[in-house]
């Protein structure tokens, strides 16, 4: 049997895990798309999938592409799908950025064409003031914002409805591990 401070030590080891997962989570740009050169026929653009999202510090972006790249740069190379000086460049297929600030952040593709034909994306992630403190609940007046006593339709589940869900997940997960540490 493992000694108490070993017990201890992966226990919270196992809490801290679970707290950074519980903290951030990963978007797939462009859902089942990925990111591709826009046909035309794209039930969305990437800045549309953006706006549907909430990005948070620490949360992560997938870009999964072929025979492409991703490149992440500043507002004025964004407008001007310019791909000479970008602040990071991945071609490897599958990249993974990590936020670790609020703001702004430019991607587009690292073949112009791609780029002027709508292969970019402008993600802002929120300032941790914006995450904490939320706004007063709608008014379930006829005032056009609030519920809808016509619309009995289930809510859709978006990106924080997700964290919302793995969040609680995750949380009872540790707590079952300290409850199992305190009662063995």
């Amino acid at each position: 049997m493992a000694s108490p401070a070993i017990t201890f030590k992966m226990v919270f080891l196992s809490a801290l895990f679970a707290a950074v997962l519980v903290n951030s989570y990963r978007f797939e740009v462009g859902d089942e798309r990925g990111w591709s050169k826009p046909t035309g026929k794209d039930p969305q653009s990437y800045n549309q999938w953006a706006a549907k999202n909430r990005f948070r510090i620490g949360d992560t972006v997938y870009f999964k592409y072929q025979n492409d790249s991703v490149l992440e740069v500043i507002s004025a190379d964004y407008l001007n799908c310019n791909t000479s000086n970008p602040i990071s460049k991945s071609e490897d297929g599958d990249t993974v950025f990590q936020f670790d600030r609020s703001g702004f952040f430019y991607f587009i593709s690292g073949q112009p064409d791609h780029c002027k034909a709508g292969q970019k994306i402008i993600i802002r992630v929120m300032h941790p003031s914006e995450v904490e403190s939320p706004g007063p609940a709608p008014s379930p007046g006829g005032d056009g914002g609030g519920w809808d006593s016509d619309n009995w339709e289930s809510p859709r589940f978006n990106a924080t409805s997700k964290l919302f869900a793995v969040s609680y997940f995750m949380t009872v997960v540790a707590g079952l591990f300290v409850v199992l540490y305190l009662f063995m």
